[in-house]
């Protein structure tokens, strides 16, 4: 299995993850059921899966009042992409991925 397979394949996974525990979560607020903790939902963010996290916000509804969810979702997004420019961008030789 190649890099790029192995790397797409994870941010798949944990995108969706992320997609799904927002609407878990929803859910059981509806029911006020036992939540999963919000820094759950930021560290599967910070882990990559922030376009999940964003889409699960808007798609099930939640969470989008929270000031620290509608801004700290879409700045942890901006950082990968910040990150993955500058891991781009690396004057290293990087050909044997």
């Amino acid at each position: 299995m190649d890099v790029i397979t192995l790397l797409t394949t994870y941010f798949s996974v944990i995108n969706l993850l992320a997609l799904a525990l927002m609407g878990i979560d929803k859910y059981k607020a509806k029911k006020r059921a036992f939540r999963i903790p919000e820094a759950t939902l930021f560290i599967v963010a910070a882990i990559g899966g922030s376009i999940g996290s964003i889409m699960g916000m808007y798609l099930f509804r939640h969470k989008t009042r929270h000031l620290s969810f509608r801004f700290g979702m879409p700045l942890i997004l901006i950082l990968q992409i910040a990150l993955l420019a500058a891991f781009m961008n690396l004057p290293v030789d990087i050909s044997f991925l």
